[in-house]
């Protein structure tokens, strides 16, 4: 059967209910994800020859070898699985949000007794509340410090019973309420949180009246102290209200979006803007806009947002207009518990700040273009200049660095860190537990990982000829890139090291290698006794130390963890009557020794698998 013949068949039996269609490539990659009222309809309109589609589309249509289908019960549904199955596949062709990392929320736990904040990247349905998203966790950080100045919460891991002898130095500096020795009660700092969760959520009158009548209260029972604390509280609050600007007299809560965009990205700017003044605004890039309408373009956006977003205010104000608004305010609506109002504004004060969003999406595209531009220029010189200084056939678009960390041989740890075109992918990292050496031998460790990186490597390509997937299931398995240049954190044992184990899978010829010692910066390559030395200068030396420290980075993090674990195990294998389930189920549990050393008997107790005589063994062991 040809691929015409079987698309043919499938557009011949597409349901007309609604759902959500897949479009795939010839090795089976997802590269479009859409919904449908009548995907007999939508999926066909496609492949009509009459039909004005632009280029993009065109190119997309001749791609693809298959296509999928999900039934779902409704629009809504239908909307909601579009929004998950492209957050997971990431589709060539779909406009998409640029960076594939989790922004970062601020995430309060209120659901605890003493709850504590922090910067996190994932929403779970925990009973928390969280507010974001953020485009910048540098950002996240200066909102908590700020928080902190004006609202002392808690910041430290100690299980708080409120009857410490002494509290840590942020309590002495003003940064700590000090619930752990009882300076406020568990009310008292519930109350506190209650004011920070105002604070982010833009509604300054109400903790201002509310610190007021506090301080008003402390005062006449004669305490003075707290009062002055009070006092010093309300004046932070007032002089960060002072900076915020007063943008709508309606005093709602509002989101402005609008874009600007340019060779194929959009750059999306959103004010937020509570109680009527503009609390804060954050810019993110969308990629995949070429030859789409501003319409596509915020459609895509909005579902994307707010299917992530901490908080969906009762009024969008939209640049442009979004297909089939009905739908996405019926599924705002079920995100907020509440009607949601989504609009395109021609005149007023709303069309102004729709403007003022449009003008500084337009300065951050320019501004981040200009960024691109400059790195983009600088990674090209350091790649020619690698190119160059080390005899390459091309410049190296793929690097991979490894390196070894390990404490006298024991827990021994392997890093892989990938850089394309220059910059770091995170994404295809990689990480090895050295099992096969033993004592402190770093050129057989180094082997050891080598080997298995490339084992893989051939392994995954044996696969793809015989039509399998890769070696985890996936089809677009990262170990069968082969990088254009191997780098070995050391110097000629590392090197010679790496030229046997590619030499082993027939690998040298293809994949150049270099050594890069650490004291003089030397570099070795295979065949050249005399290290050779790039200029200080070289924007090509600085590409390979910054991948060389990012490698040891990355092997020294993952040895310390492995380190710590091994630490709390053999300090608990001490304890009488403790064996590895219990020892398991206290680490599960506390996460620290530390945390296991403060908890009180009952609380050990209260551990599944532990009993009051375990709990007893334990508390007089620490």
């Amino acid at each position: 059967m040809t691929a015409d013949t079987h698309i043919a068949n499938i557009l011949e039996t597409l349901p007309t209910k609604p759902g959500v269609y897949l479009m795939k490539g010839a090795t089976g990659t997802i590269i479009y994800v859409g919904k449908a009222i009548s995907l007999r309809n939508r999926v066909r309109s496609y492949f009509h020859a009459s039909a004005d589609h632009p280029p993009k589309v065109r190119r997309m249509v001749e791609q693809i070898a298959d296509i999928d289908f999900i039934v779902t019960g409704s629009e809504l549904e239908a909307l909601i699985l579009e929004n998950n199955l492209i957050k997971k596949h990431r589709p060539r062709y779909n406009v998409r949000l640029k960076d594939d990392k989790r922004y970062p929320y601020i995430k309060i736990t209120v659901q605890e007794d003493y709850p504590h904040i922090y910067l996190v990247r994932r929403l779970l349905d925990d009973g928390a509340r969280y507010f974001g998203p953020y485009t910048s966790s540098k950002a996240v950080h200066a909102t908590m410090d700020l928080l902190r100045n004006m609202f002392p919460y808690l910041s430290c891991t100690r299980k708080i019973t409120g009857q410490d002898k002494r509290a840590c130095l942020y309590y002495y500096i003003g940064r700590c309420a000090g619930p752990c020795i009882g300076a406020v009660t568990k009310e008292e700092y519930h109350a506190l949180i209650d004011q920070v969760c105002l604070f982010l959520e833009g509604k300054t009158d109400k903790i201002l009246k509310e610190l007021r009548l506090a301080m008003t209260k402390a005062a006449e029972e004669l305490q003075f102290e707290r009062a002055a604390k009070l006092r010093d509280q309300i004046q932070a609050v007032e002089q960060v209200i002072e900076r915020q600007k007063v943008v709508s007299t309606a005093f709602s809560d509002q989101d402005v979006i609008a874009f600007a965009r340019n060779n194929g990205e959009a750059c999306v700017q959103v004010f937020f803007i509570r109680g009527g003044k503009l609390l804060g605004r954050e810019y993110f890039v969308l990629t995949g806009t070429q030859d789409e309408n501003g319409t596509e373009i915020m459609t895509s956006f909005v579902k994307q947002f707010y299917s992530d977003a901490a908080y969906v205010p009762p009024e969008i104000l939209l640049q442009n207009e979004v297909d089939e608004v009905s739908i996405i305010q019926s599924w705002l609506k079920t995100r907020r518990g509440e009607k949601v109002s989504v609009q395109v504004p021609q005149r007023g004060k709303k069309r102004e700040l729709v403007l003022m969003a449009a003008e500084n999406a337009t300065e951050t595209l320019n501004h981040l273009r200009l960024q691109w531009e400059m790195e983009s220029n600088r990674y090209v010189t350091a790649l020619a200049e690698l190119q160059e200084q080390l005899g390459l056939e091309q410049p190296p678009s793929r690097m991979e660095c490894f390196d070894i960390s390990n404490t006298q041989g024991q827990l021994a740890t392997g890093s892989m860190v990938v850089f394309v075109q220059g910059v770091a992918r995170k994404s295809d990292y990689r990480r090895f537990r050295v099992r096969s050496v033993q004592g402190a031998d770093d050129y057989a460790m180094m082997g050891e990982v080598l080997r298995r990186r490339f084992r893989r490597a051939v392994e995954t390509d044996l696969a793809e000829l015989a039509g399998e997937p890769g070696a985890d299931g996936d089809t677009e398995d990262t170990w069968s890139l082969l990088p254009d240049l191997l780098i070995v954190d050391g110097g000629k044992g590392q090197l010679h090291v790496a030229t046997d184990i590619l030499r082993e899978f027939d690998l040298l010829e293809r994949v150049p290698v270099i050594g890069l010692a650490k004291r003089e910066e030397e570099v070795f390559v295979p065949g050249n006794p005399e290290p050779i030395l790039l200029p200080r200068d070289s924007e090509g030396l600085f590409v390979l130390q910054r991948i060389r420290d990012e490698a040891h980075r990355f092997a020294v993090s993952y040895h310390r963890n492995l380190r710590d674990a091994n630490t709390l195990v053999s300090e608990l294998e001490a304890v009488p009557g403790i064996g590895p389930k219990r020892r398991r189920a206290l680490i599960m549990h506390f996460g620290s020794v530390e945390a296991i050393r403060e908890a009180s008997a009952e609380e050990l107790a209260a551990v599944p698998g532990m009993t009051q005589q375990a709990a007893e063994q334990v508390k007089s062991f620490f």
